[in-house]
């Protein structure tokens, strides 16, 4: 059973509304400990992300830098205007929320799994992702530390899964030749199968179920049905 955002997503969210003040939001960055906090209208639904390089920028691009003016470096500059973090010049003048937001917010829902999840924070260089209903409004939020719950499911579950997996597969003749054994979310699979094939079968299903670290292949099998063709090369 592959886990989902809602197994992992955090429901207590600290959230702040689109017209908080700059003091508001860095006093809930900092008394929440958090990185980041949605940003929601009057209905719930949400805009977007501010963060703490979003309220920095307001620091970053002060007119004047111990007299001087300041300008800041070109790797700074390209960040602001070509990553998430939107317009830095734009914001170091924002008083609200609202103003000083990211949007819009790169979102997930409850039932969005969570490898999907993952690779949308990854995809989008973000840290966090609102968790939303069909309306769009605020039911959670899940974060990169909350993703790694999902390797501190209980080896016998892991188990359990790969037995009830495995044999599912429609070219699997005789899945009594399998022993599983997980230690920390490794699985070690050994035995005496009858095809190649469904040794590989069964490795890359162990492989494709959440929580797994690794997967040791030690099976070996009676007959060899994978046949590496030749490659030939032009006329």
């Amino acid at each position: 059973m592959r886990m989902t955002v809602a197994d992992v997503m955090t429901t207590d969210v600290a959230a702040v509304n689109r017209n908080a003040s700059f003091h508001t939001v860095a006093d809930l960055l900092i008394s929440k400990a958090v990185s980041g906090v949605p940003v929601l209208d009057d209905d719930n639904h949400v805009l977007g992300v501010v963060s703490e390089a979003d309220l920095l920028a307001k620091e970053e691009f002060k007119e004047r830098y111990y007299g001087e003016a300041y300008r800041p470096p070109l790797r700074a500059r390209i960040r602001h205007s070509m990553g998430s973090e939107g317009s830095a010049s734009y914001k170091s003048i924002g008083e609200t929320a609202g103003e000083l937001m990211t949007s819009p917010a790169r979102v997930t829902t409850p039932d969005s799994p969570v490898v999907a999840a993952a690779r949308l924070m990854d995809h989008h260089g973000v840290k966090r992702l609102p968790v939303v209903d069909a309306d769009g409004k605020l039911v959670g939020i899940v974060s990169r530390r909350d993703l790694l719950k999902v390797f501190l499911r209980a080896d016998e579950e892991i188990r359990e899964l790969v037995l009830a997996r495995i044999p599912i597969s429609a070219m699997w003749t005789d899945p009594k030749g399998l022993d599983v054994k997980v230690a920390e979310g490794v699985v070690t699979l050994s035995g005496v199968v009858s095809k190649h094939s469904e040794a590989i079968a069964a490795v890359r299903m162990a492989e494709g179920i959440d929580g797994v670290v690794a997967v040791h292949d030690e099976l070996t099998w009676q007959h060899d049905d994978v046949v590496d063709l030749p490659i030939w090369g032009g006329a």
